[in-house]
């Protein structure tokens, strides 16, 4: 079997992302990846360039109601001055209708590509390996699917149709004055000109700052999700002043990073205003000195004043739009790195469905590996037939919980392989693998909604009658009519309306309702009152009947009922028998016993 690599960066390094390719081609690479917003893009482009193009006849109206209805030859024209207003209203109003059409346009394509986006990206986390979520923390994870693709939205509903309309503005106009008088047309291609390597060098140096600021903004979410979640140990150890630094620590790094990207901002901005300025004194200082000698009228040179003024709002514009697109490109390539994180968990494209009922578990030499640290399982090797109840105990780190992951399939060996029913894990279906397969985690982990609906996870679109039906089997009716609402009781964000036995009593209701054929379970007795412990494992007892059951466990009691004891030792079994058969040989699982019985002697 050919070993399973990790190419993906270690820890937090998924949030420094390589600076490779530039600003175009992470817009090049994004627009590929984006299909929605490229729906109709030719048409809203069209209008965009209609609108831009619509504002420039007003300039050249009013040369014509200046040099024809005013100060022409034929003198003050009231007719033609009328109606060339009127045409200008109509323009206008159409140029108004048209702007109103291409905004909409493209809010509703940014809506889709930010909706389509963020599926995808959270469909891809949820692919990754167990081994990429151990890695890096949650809020990084949290920072692409939210505010990183928020920042991709506000470029895409304003900024993308900025550079489209205030381009052709810029060219159109040019093209306009040079009509009227190519040496003024120069004449502001020439002061601009300056501005452009100006901007250039300014926006490289942007670009790298607001990759700083978004990384900064993934550790804030990172640190503000750990101080949440951890409310409780925080207050109990009193651990404030210590989380509140860490807060403040990252939310300073923000600021920091925040305050060095304002600052190519705010030069942007400045420098647009003062190229503008200079523009439009150069234009009219040498149109009105050098007008009549290139035989410009008072009309023309009105008009071409006008032209300049459109002209300095897109430069001045110019330092806000490339703001916001820097943060739009340093959004995108984090997101784009995320996606480009390679799935090591690769689905079969016709797997093999198995049989319901009990399966066959085999190991064949194992190994496994997270990218920090040395390796966690070495050459496991076993047979354990369908139906059998196994126990797996061991030393805290001894490689138990992993071993339950891959027998789940939240990993794949480093070497070796899995098989149930004589297939290769990887080879099974996933839906009939999750069909077959289902853990029951230590945490009872629990979403934010009732316990039906809870329950109603190991198989969807189940009947009242059947969720009940699963709490009855398991001997756990009494506790069902004990909660306020019965079935509709919320449990509240990760279940904690509930106490961690009444958690786990919801997490085994649905192990029952799934009916799967092989139950992994990381029991969880040890931190319940003794009445929820007791009906704890009565459940625990019921719901391996009649599958095959592997529970890691942590109360040796539990091991003493199994058919069969796996001891991990260092990432080894190291045994496997019986109770009785390794009691008496006197190893690793005697120590654990005896270790374990002196714990739980009175007065200890």
């Amino acid at each position: 079997m050919t070993a399973v690599t990790h190419s993906i960066p270690t820890g937090d390094d998924l949030d420094v992302v390589p600076e490779e390719g530039g600003a175009l081609d992470v817009l090049r690479r994004g627009l590929r990846e984006s299909p929605e917003l490229r729906a109709g893009i030719a048409f809203t482009l069209l209008m965009a360039v209609t609108t831009a193009a619509g504002r420039l006849i007003i300039p050249i109206l009013i040369q014509q109601i200046l040099d024809r209805g005013v100060t022409g030859a034929d003198g003050y024209r009231p007719e033609f001055v009328l109606w060339s207003c009127l045409v200008a209203v109509v323009l206008i109003a159409a140029i108004a209708a048209a702007g109103r059409i291409t905004y909409l346009r493209l809010v509703r394509a940014a809506e889709a590509m930010l909706y389509g986006l963020r599926v995808r990206a959270f469909a891809h986390i949820h692919e990754l390996s167990i081994a990429d979520h151990t890695d890096v923390r949650r809020g990084i994870f949290v920072s692409r699917v939210t505010s990183d693709i928020e920042m991709l939205a506000q470029f895409a509903q304003w900024g993308a149709i900025s550079w489209i309309v205030n381009t052709t503005i810029i060219v159109g106009t040019l093209g306009v004055m040079a009509v009227y008088s190519w040496q003024l047309a120069v004449l502001t291609v020439l002061v601009y000109f300056p501005l452009i390597p100006v901007l250039r060098f300014l926006q490289k140096r942007q670009l790298a700052a607001y990759d700083e600021v978004r990384t900064a903004v993934g550790d804030t979410l990172a640190e503000v999700s750990e101080s949440i979640m951890g409310a409780g140990v925080i207050r109990a150890y009193g651990l404030r002043h210590r989380v509140r630094t860490n807060l403040h620590r990252a939310v300073d790094r923000q600021y920091r990073a925040q305050m060095r990207a304002a600052t190519f901002f705010s030069l942007m901005f400045s420098l647009g205003d003062l190229f503008g300025g200079l523009v439009l004194a150069a234009v009219v200082g040498v149109g009105v000195w050098m007008g009549p000698e290139w035989g410009l009228e008072a009309g023309t040179l009105v008009a071409i004043v006008f032209l300049v003024n459109l002209i300095l709002s897109p430069v001045q514009e110019l330092g806000e739009i490339l703001d916001q697109t820097q943060t739009a490109i340093a959004s995108w390539r984090k997101i784009l790195f995320l996606m480009d994180q390679p799935i090591e968990i690769e689905e079969p494209q016709a797997g093999v469905c198995l049989d319901p009922g009990p399966v066959t578990l085999d190991v064949e030499r194992v190994n496994f590996s997270y990218r920090s640290g040395g390796t966690v399982l070495h050459d496991v090797d076993l047979h354990i037939p369908a139906g059998a109840n196994v126990a797996v105990v061991g030393e805290t780190g001894s490689g138990k919980t992993t071993f339950a992951k891959l027998l789940c399939r939240l990993a794949d060996p480093t070497d070796g392989r899995i098989l149930l029913n004589g297939v290769d894990l990887r080879d099974i279906d996933r839906e009939s693998r999750r069909q077959a397969v289902r853990m029951v985690p230590q945490d009872g982990f629990l979403f934010d909604t009732t316990i039906a609906e809870n329950v109603r996870y190991g198989r969807e679109g189940s009947s009242e009658a059947a969720v009940i039906g699963a709490f009855a089997r398991l001997g756990l009716e009494w506790w069902l009519k004990r909660v306020p609402a019965g079935l509709g009781t919320r449990v509240g964000e990760r279940g904690e309306n509930l106490s961690v036995g009444e958690r786990q009593i919801v997490a085994l209701a649905r192990a029952q309702l799934a009916d799967p054929g092989l139950l992994v379970l990381d029991e969880a007795t040890s931190a319940v009152d003794p009445e929820t412990e007791r009906a704890l494992s009565h459940a625990l007892h019921v719901v391996a009947e009649g599958r095959t059951a592997v529970t890691i466990a942590h109360r040796l009691a539990t091991a003493e009922a199994a058919d069969l004891i796996l001891v991990f030792d260092r990432g080894r079994v190291v045994e496997r028998g019986s109770h009785g058969q390794l009691l008496s040989s006197g190893g690793v699982y005697s120590r654990l016993y005896e270790s374990w019985l002196g714990s739980t002697r009175p007065g200890r």
